[in-house]
């Protein structure tokens, strides 16, 4: 049952917006697609679909390629918005189900539950053009889903949601899962990835930089990132003349630093104690993957939380 993508290129033009690109994405997994803006991960869900057919490879899913597969496997959210502007919310959302075949009283109920489970019962009623855009996201994704489709494909589901919103569909993230869907979702909040995510993939220029399990993949750098905090001394200045440790960031409650391959990450809390430190917190964990995408594709603009590509910083 697994979504393969068997080395696909697509170039739009000149442009070569994937290039040999190939992932396998397991039944019931939440899988993360990581790139700065168009690095190809629209154009891989496109390809996915049928949308757009690639120039070479192949995509299967339960070992049938994609362009023989039911429309009714796929769910899909766009990053733009798909909405009738004038339309209700509920006509438009039973219509989207009745196109897969969703009977209209099922349709109906199964929308109603919805609308209540993300706080907007009130909505049915209302023309698309009169809500939010987090609300109208909500509306779209609702749509993706009625069908209950085995694949679920998002582009960006969380852009234009608040934290109590982004949380709600979260949840339905979880409740998919939990009844064995596959998600596939791009996104460039990263620590919504490491909250979702089994596995990623980064990528870049329309090539895989990187790929795998999430764990594998903080685990690839072969570094490791000790968070210390010692009472009295919030800098920590002399952590970073330990042989082997670079500090990479200092925050309000501790100081984190990168220990280098080959090289104790204990030795800072021995090193602590020697000096008479009085210790408040030690940590032991692998670099974010924020830190990797960094590593790999470029920096990322933390007063937008946006991705900016390599090119950018030259």
């Amino acid at each position: 049952m697994s979504l393969i993508i068997d080395s696909i290129s697509k170039c739009f033009g000149e442009v070569q917006a994937l290039d040999d690109v190939s992932l396998e994405i397991e039944p019931g997994e939440v899988f993360g697609f990581l790139g700065a803006n168009g690095a190809g991960k629209t154009t891989a869900m496109r390809i996915v679909l049928d949308i757009l057919r690639p120039d070479s490879g192949t995509v299967t899913w339960n070992g049938r390629p994609n362009t023989e597969v039911s429309r009714d496997t796929w769910g899909y959210l766009p990053e733009e918005r798909g909405l009738y502007a004038k339309m209700k919310v509920l006509d438009q959302l039973v219509f989207f189900a009745k196109l897969h075949g969703v009977k209209p009283k099922e349709a109906v109920r199964e929308t109603r539950e919805w609308l209540e489970r993300f706080r907007i019962p009130e909505y049915a009623d209302r023309r698309a053009e009169q809500l939010s855009k987090g609300n109208q996201q909500k509306i779209q994704f609702i749509a993706a889903i009625l069908h209950n489709p085995q694949v679920l494909l998002m582009d960006e589901p969380f852009t234009g949601l608040d934290p109590v919103n982004a949380g709600l569909l979260k949840e339905a993230f979880q409740e998919m899962k939990d009844r064995g869907k596959t998600l596939v979702f791009s996104t460039h909040q990263m620590e919504t990835v490491e909250e979702l995510c089994q596995s990623i993939a980064i990528l870049d220029r329309g090539r895989v930089v990187v790929g795998g399990t999430v764990r594998d993949v903080r685990r690839s750098t072969g570094r490791q990132v000790v968070r210390l905090a010692v009472d009295g001394d919030p800098e920590i200045a002399w952590l970073g003349t330990l042989d082997g440790v670079r500090v990479s960031r200092r925050r309000q409650d501790y100081t984190e630093a990168e220990v280098a391959p080959g090289h104790d990450p204990e030795l800072v809390l021995q090193s602590a104690l020697e000096r008479g430190c009085r210790v408040l917190h030690f940590e032991i964990t692998d670099p974010s993957l924020e830190e990797i995408f960094i590593e790999h594709v470029g920096q990322i603009d933390t007063s937008e939380r946006t991705l900016a590509p390599k090119a950018a910083y030259a």
